[in-house]
Formats: C-alpha cells, sequence, structure tokens
C-alpha cells in the first residue's frame, strides 16, 4: 500500500506540475489512446502498480486541464490545495457521512461548515443545510421542501401519500431559468414544462413589472447570477411580492451566491436573504474538488420533512443525523474539504477569490471590446459573452481557440445571439494567464 500510494501522489505531482504546460484540451492523439482501455476484463487480477501506470499514462494526458490556470468553459473552478490535500485524506479515511455514528468527524465537520457558511454567505441564522452533489441536487433538494412546506398548509403529506391527487402547485420561474433547475423540477414531479415563465430584461433578469399572480400554492424560483451574463435578478423588489402572497421562494445561487461572500460585490445579494430556500455549488468559486453542492433551507422542519426515512437499523440519536437532509443515505464526507478551503482561505481569501475573478472577466470584455469586437453583457460578475460577427464567424473563432490550447472556452446562444462565453473562477488564475489568452483568442479572431 505506501508503495502504491507513492506511487500515486508522484503521478499526481507530475500531473499538476504539467498542467500549464499543455493544450488545455486533450489533443486527438491523446484521445486516440482511450480505445487501449476498452479491452475484455481480464480473469486474474492485475498488480494495481500497473492498473495505476496505465490509467496514468493512457488517462491523464486526455483529461480536460480544468484544474489549470486557464479553463474558462461552463464555471468550473480548480481545486484550492488545502481542498485537494483534504480531499485525498478524506478517500483514504473513506467515510460514509450518512450517519453521526458512520463518521463522527464528517457529522462535526458538516455543522461546522453549515454555520460557517450562514454566516458567510449572509443566509438567516438556523438555517439548515445539505451536504450534495452539485446545483442540480441543490435545487431538487429545496424544491422537495417548498414541495413539502406547500402542500403540508393544503393538509397533504406528500412524502406518504405522494402527488397522485394532491392539490396542484404552480410554479413561476425566469425566462432564463437554468436547465439544472428544470431538471430538478422534473425530478420532483412538477414538470419542467408546467412552469409560468417570465419576461426578462436584456440581462437575462426577471422583470418585477411582469410577475404573475401567486398565492400561497406558489413556488417562485429567481436566479442569483445568470449563466450567461453573471446578471442577478432583482431580488430586493420580487421577494416582498411573492412574500405578500405566501409564496415559496427559491435562489438558484450555483455560482452567483459566493458574491455575498465579497465586500465589493455583496450589493448584488441585496434581499435574496429573505428566500426560503437557495442552492448552490462549492466545487465552483470556492473550488473544492468535485463533486460538491450545497442545498440552504429557512426553516429545518421542512427540510427535514421532505428528506427524511427511517429504518429500524438506522438507530437516531437526539442529535442531527445528517441522512436526514440530503437525498442520499451513504455519501462521501464532503464537509472534509469544504472545511480545508474555508479554513485555508478566511473570509478575506474568499473575497479577495471572488473580487480578483470578477476583475479578471473584466480585463477580458475590456481586451476584447478594445480590439472591436462586441460584448454582449453588463459584466458584473465573472461572466462575459462575445461576439466575434456572424453566428458562423464566432463559432470559427470559438473552435480555433479550443484547438489552439492556450485557454478553453465554450460557446453559447444568447438572446438568440452566437457567442462567445468566458467564465472565469479558479483560485489559480493569475493575471498573467489572462494577458496571455487574451493575446491568444485574439490571434485567433484575426
Amino acid at each position: 500500500m505506501d508503495a502504491l500510494l507513492q506511487d500515486a501522489y508522484e503521478r499526481a505531482s507530475r500531473y499538476l506540475t504539467g498542467l500549464n504546460e499543455r493544450g488545455v484540451a486533450p489533443s486527438p492523439e491523446a484521445l486516440s489512446y482511450l480505445a487501449e482501455l476498452n479491452i475484455p476484463l481480464q480473469d486474474e487480477p492485475l498488480n494495481p502498480l500497473d492498473v495505476l501506470r496505465q490509467l496514468d499514462e493512457i488517462g491523464s494526458p486526455a483529461t480536460v486541464a480544468s484544474a489549470g490556470r486557464r479553463y474558462f468553459g461552463f464555471v468550473i473552478g480548480g481545486s484550492l490545495p488545502a481542498a485537494l490535500a483534504a480531499n485525498l485524506l478524506a478517500a483514504a479515511w473513506d467515510q460514509n457521512a450518512g450517519l453521526k455514528i458512520a463518521s463522527p468527524v464528517g457529522h462535526v465537520l458538516e455543522l461546522i461548515c453549515r454555520d460557517w457558511l450562514i454566516s458567510l454567505l449572509g443566509l438567516p441564522a438556523g438555517t439548515e443545510a445539505g451536504f450534495v452533489t452539485g446545483a442540480t441536487m441543490a435545487n431538487f433538494t429545496g424544491l422537495a421542501a417548498a414541495r413539502h412546506a406547500l402542500l403540508a398548509r393544503q393538509g397533504w403529506d406528500v412524502e406518504a401519500q405522494g402527488l397522485f391527487g394532491a392539490p396542484p402547485l404552480k410554479v413561476v420561474v425566469g425566462d432564463e431559468v437554468h436547465a439544472s433547475l428544470l431538471k430538478a423540477l422534473s425530478m420532483v414531479g412538477m414538470g419542467r414544462e408546467r412552469v409560468v415563465r417570465v419576461p426578462v430584461d436584456g440581462q437575462g433578469r426577471m422583470r418585477p413589472d411582469a410577475l404573475p399572480e401567486m398565492d400561497e400554492r406558489t413556488i417562485l424560483c429567481i436566479q442569483a447570477g445568470n449563466v450567461n451574463t453573471g446578471a442577478f435578478d432583482p431580488a430586493d423588489e420580487i421577494i416582498p411580492h411573492a412574500r405578500k402572497s405566501g409564496a415559496w421562494v427559491h435562489v438558484d445561487g450555483a455560482f452567483g451566491l459566493w458574491a455575498a461572500a465579497c465586500p465589493s460585490r455583496a450589493h448584488w445579494m441585496r434581499g435574496y436573504q429573505e428566500a426560503d430556500s437557495w442552492g448552490t455549488d462549492a466545487h465552483k468559486w470556492l473550488n473544492v474538488p468535485y463533486d460538491s453542492g450545497l442545498a440552504f433551507v429557512r426553516d429545518p422542519l421542512n427540510l427535514r420533512a421532505a428528506m427524511s426515512t427511517s429504518a429500524a437499523y438506522l438507530i437516531q440519536g437526539e442529535s442531527r443525523e445528517p441522512f436526514n437532509y440530503t437525498p442520499e443515505l451513504s455519501r462521501r464526507a464532503r464537509g472534509v474539504e469544504i472545511w480545508a478551503a474555508l479554513r485555508s482561505l478566511g473570509r478575506s481569501g474568499i473575497a479577495e477569490l471572488v473580487e480578483r475573478n470578477c476583475r479578471q472577466a473584466a480585463r477580458f470584455a475590456g481586451g476584447l471590446r478594445d480590439a472591436g469586437y462586441q460584448v454582449l453583457n453588463e459584466v458584473v460578475l465573472n461572466q462575459v459573452l462575445v461576439s466575434f460577427g456572424d453566428a458562423e464567424r464566432t463559432r470559427q473563432v470559438i473552435q480555433r481557440v479550443q484547438e489552439d490550447g492556450t485557454c478553453w472556452c465554450g460557446g453559447t446562444v444568447w438572446q438568440g445571439q452566437t457567442a462567445m462565453r468566458i467564465s472565469v473562477s479558479s483560485w489559480a488564475t493569475t493575471d498573467e494567464d489572462i494577458e496571455r489568452s487574451l493575446e491568444a483568442i485574439l490571434h485567433c479572431a484575426r
């Protein structure tokens, strides 16, 4: 075991050291070698050292270097050194964090992280948290709590009786609702098409003047951080309107919720603390390893009622049992690396990370605009949309940038216009990386 772990460490270290010298996307040659892994399963065991060698020699070159400094596709952060190291330790611990008795350390770390995060993100005191896989499951968890609360008001026990014959619920979303929230709605039984869509403005923000009628059987879903523009729905106008009607407000804040931790960006989060539930990712702007999401619910009783279960062998004490607050029973101890990330950065470090990435996104936008290209969004956070002309030319530039390998940016279609989408969310990205990437993008565009 010692020799194997030492070999794994050396291979991982070489991989990380080499990230900044290789192309961000894997080469066609590296991808072609993946076929060598697709062989019939042999009858006899193999030496673990040989297994690891093959995995590294074929698998490592075929990865996307999203852990490096110049990956700007989607909103994927890297892994902070402390979080990565904690993740390796957590893998060695191999804890089942669903049960307190199965992982006392996992239980304690989740409680600590919950309280730290509630304070850091400006959420109401007493809010409960579930440690889940990502934003999709965070939204699912928040919506399940909402479903429980609204149907319980109507005298319906949805956990016991299901949705057959239940009083109907109304779901209101913005016209640029994220796909993960629609997926969560489909899984929670409310349907991705049975929603009322609210028109949005030129930045994708929900228009308060276009809100439909709502009542105590309505779930209103708003965004903190539009996936394309980074824009925030005006919560300080929307939520009071929903509150008067008795509606439940859920916030999809996969990356935007972290603006609350940065004093220079926290004003975008004004009013969001008045919601009933929130979903976000830790593997985005907190930069912990995949997978790691967070679901927050104002009233712990609603979260527990929606998620809890019981069995004779699941002996519960008086204290909080983790499995009562997440969809999973057995799950890995995500609190380990979240604790390490928060502890290593502190409040000022998290604020600096968010602010630096936002400033770097603004530099991208300024450089592209100065070169004569059209930046389509107001760069309020870490997202940049740029058009290089018509749709075909923009797609060609995106392809050339990805093939060049200096950096990686994806494409999108936003409000009918094809664009390159740049997301800056890694702790490792330096200002030098921004200049080098900007130069490469402009070269490809020319």
